[in-house]
């Protein structure tokens, strides 16, 4: 794999050699990690049989809808702009080096949080079923990625995400049907639910319409601003292969439902003050992510469980490594070639894409050793603030002519900007103890949570309206840029 990596091109982009199998099931793998098995089967022990809708939401608009609509356009435009990231397609099709920079920026810190969600489900995994030390579990998790993405570049990650797609969804297979055997039956865990709340059974039940609405939009729609899964439709071999792609991926992405059953099993078979008692040294707020490894511990026989905890990792592994990879490239190409102006060889380009790719993983290693929150709570906060800023560029940048370089960039910094502080104050509005509440108070304002919706939601409603407004007031795009971009 190390060899296959001699050119920028290679490493961060394979080439644009890959096969619809291997980018459809990298895909799976890139999206479903260790943040679904653990973290949404932490959602699945926490609110029950409801979370199911947002695994059947990302199957149909995170695999299906984006591969659909994204696909094809996404892959043509950047072989014609000639551009290997994400924020270098914004440069190249808007004319934008601000975009380019602002873009990298947010990439480089967010993806970072991002893959600290992704070790702490890997931890969370080794440490429940083998009996390791959480420390040790990262950090032995940590080194195994940081070796071969360093070594083999976007390839190897390809590849490697491809096989651990398979372990993942095999595990994950085993698992259902071994959990369903123990609690008896799709109507036996209904009734059992029911008994501790009813909340668990009902649509949208513990979550709220407004909760249900918002993490399943972040978890689906999120995706289609998301650089690591975005970067397969451009590394694919042609764009005709796409068609079958979608068909792969969606196939693949079905075991999305399957985490969140399975943390409603585990919610009926080991309620949450046993769970507790079960592991003290974990903080109550903390205990849903270790339900369905708890879950893999008590059901399965040994054989199976090894296969789920090799698929638990591998997902982790997968989506650890691709998230290295846009950092990388994100840092060496948009910012240090590009925005910077330093000259690099080819060779040096590669160099550097390593020594990032290894930087960037031990910051989020560090991060990980002691994680702030809920699995799943981490990743919808920083996918939340990515795809308020990617997402519409990316959409419109493909499909519409008239979308402008002051729109896409005053769309970028006020979509993103609004989703990191409405995700601060939502925060912050969970204690009605702070000033917040006591000045809404004031005025007779104060509800369970002033700020419960999602920061996706406001930011990409904000975003939309900037991106639409400002492109129709300002100056329309150069008829030579578009006639490169759309040929």
């Amino acid at each position: 794999m190390g060899r296959k990596s001699k050119k920028g091109s290679d490493y961060f982009l394979g080439g644009r050699k890959i096969g619809p199998w291997a980018t459809a099931f990298s895909f799976v793998a890139a999206y479903f990690s260790s943040v679904l098995i653990i973290g949404g089967g932490g959602f699945g022990y926490k609110f029950g049989l409801s979370s199911i809708w947002i695994g059947a939401i990302n199957v149909l608009v995170g695999c299906f809808m984006a591969w659909a609509i994204l696909g094809r356009r996404v892959r043509r435009m950047t072989q014609r702009l000639g551009t290997i990231t994400v924020p270098g397609f914004f440069a190249e099709r808007f004319g934008s080096p601000a975009a380019r920079l602002f873009s990298a920026g947010i990439i480089l810190i967010f993806l970072i949080v991002y893959n600290v969600s992704v070790l702490k489900g890997m931890g969370n995994a080794l440490e429940v079923l083998l009996g390791w030390p959480y420390w040790v579990a990262v950090l032995v998790s940590g080194a195994i990625i940081l070796l071969y993405v360093a070594v083999g570049g976007y390839i190897a990650v390809v590849w490697t995400s491809f096989v651990q797609a398979w372990v993942m969804i095999f595990g994950l297979i085993f698992l259902t049907i071994f959990a369903l055997l123990a609690i008896g039956g799709l109507s036996n865990l209904t009734a059992s639910l029911s008994e501790v709340s009813m909340g668990l059974v009902d649509t949208p039940g513990e979550w709220g319409w407004a909760g249900l609405i918002s993490i399943s939009l972040i978890l689906s729609f999120g995706v289609w601003g998301m650089p690591q899964l975005i970067i397969r439709f451009y590394s694919i071999k042609k764009a005709k292969l796409l068609r079958i792609g979608t068909v792969l991926a969606t196939v693949g992405g079905t075991i999305a439902l399957l985490p969140y059953l399975n943390g409603a099993i585990a919610r009926a078979l080991y309620p949450e003050a046993d769970l507790i008692k079960l592991y003290p040294n974990v903080p109550a707020n903390l205990i849903a992510d270790r339900a369905i490894p708890h879950l893999v511990k008590e059901v399965l026989p040994s054989w199976a469980g090894g296969l789920l905890l090799a698929g638990v990792i591998a997902a982790g592994m997968s989506t650890f490594a691709a998230i290295l990879i846009i950092v990388s490239s994100a840092v060496v190409r948009d910012v240090v070639q590009k925005s910077i102006k330093v000259e690099m060889s080819e060779k040096k380009v590669v160099v550097w894409g390593r020594i990032v790719s290894l930087g960037a993983g031990l910051i989020s290693l560090l991060i990980a050793l002691r994680p702030p929150d809920l699995i799943l709570v981490i990743t919808t906060f920083a996918w939340a603030v990515i795809a308020s800023t990617n997402l519409w560029p990316i959409l419109f940048g493909v499909y519409w002519k008239r979308a402008s370089r002051a729109g896409v960039f005053a769309s970028m910094v006020s979509g993103g900007t609004l989703a990191l502080l409405w995700e601060i104050l939502r925060k912050v509005g969970q204690d009605p103890s702070n000033l917040l509440w006591k000045f809404l108070e004031l005025f007779k304002a104060a509800p369970e949570n002033p700020f419960s919706i999602h920061g996706f939601v406001p930011g990409m409603i904000v975003a939309l309206l900037v991106i639409v407004l400002v492109s129709v007031l300002t100056k329309k795009p150069e008829p030579a840029r578009l006639k490169k971009a759309f040929g």
